[in-house]
Parts: structure tokens; C-alpha cells; sequence
């Protein structure tokens, strides 16, 4: 049985466009946490912590900020970088910038993981979860960015919502 072009570009984007919803949900998580840890750092309230004081340890540490700038805050910068990215129209060159904020995002959370382990001797389960969710938004991107383009040229554009035709 031949195999036809059009319904595997059509698994394709619908793989592509499922995959860019899941990132959109993760996205909004992502900058909800950062928005609280922003809010934490500006308010000098404690964190929420079920590891004790390990939050506060991590939070208030050299490692906190970047050049005097809270890296709570250029989470956020990120997340709502990612987010936006994921509104625009799909095209590669959306999904490369995607990809490379994700990777961005991963190697500094990779970074700020390395130096509470390791130096700190500690983790805050806040910075856990957000290494957590932009490792998953990189590996979105990346399948996402590998997929391709979901609407090959000459194929209508995946949409999230059935078209109603009069």
C-alpha cells in the first residue's frame, strides 16, 4: 500500500502543532514560577520551602544575581521570550529562535543546578522545578525544530480550531 505524502506532512503538523500547545501550557508554568520568585526577591519575603531553609540559602546567595541583576528576573525575561515565540506565526525561523532561547535557558539553569549542588551544597526546589521545565521546553523545541515545517508549501496551515466554510 503506497504511502501518501500529505498524511504524513499532515501527522507531522499535527504532532508539531500538539507538541506547541504542550510548550505553551509549560511556558505559562514557567513564568508563573518566575513571576513568584521575582515577587520573593523584590518583597524579601521567604519562599515557599518544604526543604527548609534550603530555598532562602540558594535565593539569597552571590549566585542569586547576575552582575547585580536577580536571575529570578531574567527567567522571566526568558519564559516570556519563549512564550511569545510560541504565539507568532510557525515558521523555522520562529522555531530556531524558540530552540535557541531553550538552550540558552537550559545551560544557565544547567549553571545555577551545578553551583547549588556543588557549591552551595543545597537545592532550592523552586529552581528545580524551572531547570525541570526548561530542560522540557528544550526538548520541545528540538522535536519541534526537527519535525519541520508542519505546513509544507502548498498545504494549508494546521489550525487549532475546525475552519466553518459558508
Amino acid at each position: 500500500l503506497p504511502v501518501q505524502r500529505g498524511s504524513i506532512d499532515d501527522q507531522v503538523g499535527l504532532v508539531s502543532t500538539k507538541i506547541r500547545w504542550a510548550m505553551i501550557v509549560i511556558a505559562v508554568l514557567g513564568l508563573a514560577l518566575a513571576s513568584y520568585l521575582v515577587y520573593v526577591h523584590y518583597s524579601g519575603t521567604r519562599p515557599a520551602c518544604t526543604a527548609g531553609s534550603a530555598c532562602l540559602k540558594v535565593q539569597t546567595s552571590v549566585y542569586s544575581k547576575l552582575d547585580g541583576v536577580p536571575v529570578a528576573l531574567i527567567g522571566l525575561i526568558g519564559y516570556i521570550g519563549i512564550f511569545l515565540s510560541l504565539l507568532v506565526p510557525d515558521r523555522d525561523e520562529v522555531r530556531l529562535a524558540t530552540l535557541g532561547m531553550t538552550v540558552i535557558g537550559v545551560a544557565f539553569s544547567g549553571y545555577l543546578t551545578y553551583r547549588e549542588v556543588f557549591t552551595l551544597k543545597t537545592i532550592c526546589e523552586e529552581c528545580a522545578t524551572s531547570a525541570v521545565l526548561m530542560l522540557i521546553l528544550f526538548l520541545c523545541a528540538a522535536t519541534r525544530y526537527v519535525l519541520g515545517d508542519p505546513a509544507p508549501t502548498g498545504s494549508p496551515a494546521p489550525s487549532a480550531a475546525p475552519t466553518v466554510v459558508p
